[in-house]
């Protein structure tokens, strides 16, 4: 693996798998190979017998050569809850996820590793996605939520990142409400807040584009 990033986001909701898939094309369009990771999900339907995660499908699918599911997404819960309530029977263990990392990073050029929820959403009763970032040791990626109050959470996101000393390559805007009022003004508010790239902003779809959506990024 010659490069690899953590994507995280503002909020659950904030177009984390949208901005994946974007992105995953957008390396593609590069030249490059590439594989995704879906470590935790809940909220998983049964698909032939195993629960399986929508996101995680199409990380799977979008990748640069098949990969086995349960590389993708090694802890995948059927309610839809935080991880931390949805896994008390089967509860995340970083070392796990680390091992299949390992396995999946050797197969592409460029991994990209989406979390769950937000940085400090619980994993287990001790660990959260935070505590996951750092144990892969990726740069991050914030996908910012473009709505009413995105500018605290983007905010709030950037600083903890920063207090982690984790590296930040960039962020993402996500425009979510089609009837968002100064969507401009309110990404030119973020920019001046997180002092790092902006990799693109991904407009508001109806349904998914990912072509559309990869031709708006730039790294």
């Amino acid at each position: 693996m010659k490069q690899g990033y953590f994507i995280t986001g503002t909020d659950t909701n904030a177009g984390k798998t949208w901005a994946t898939i974007a992105l995953m094309r957008y390396f593609k369009r590069q030249g490059k190979t590439v594989v995704g990771m879906k470590p935790v999900a809940s909220g998983c339907l049964f698909h032939d017998g195993q629960l399986k995660n929508d996101d995680a499908l199409l990380i799977q699918e979008n990748g640069s050569l098949k990969i086995d599911y349960d590389l993708i997404n090694p802890y995948a819960y059927e309610l839809p809850v935080s991880p931390h309530i949805a896994g008390i029977n089967n509860p995340v263990n970083l070392a796990t996820i680390i091992k299949r990392f390992n396995i999946l990073k050797d197969f592409a050029e460029i991994v990209l590793v989406e979390g769950a929820g937000g940085w400090f959403a619980p994993l287990n009763d001790c660990e959260d996605i935070s505590d996951l970032a750092k144990s892969l040791e990726l740069p991050v990626i914030i996908v910012v939520a473009i709505k009413l109050g995105g500018i605290n959470h983007a905010k709030l996101t950037y600083q903890a990142i920063q207090r982690s000393g984790i590296s930040c390559a960039g962020w993402i805007a996500v425009c979510l409400d089609p009837d968002m009022l100064k969507t401009d003004k309110t990404i030119t508010t973020i920019k001046t807040a997180i002092n790092e790239p902006l990799l693109g902003v991904l407009p508001y779809l109806a349904s998914a584009d990912f072509d559309l959506l990869a031709g708006k990024l730039s790294m």
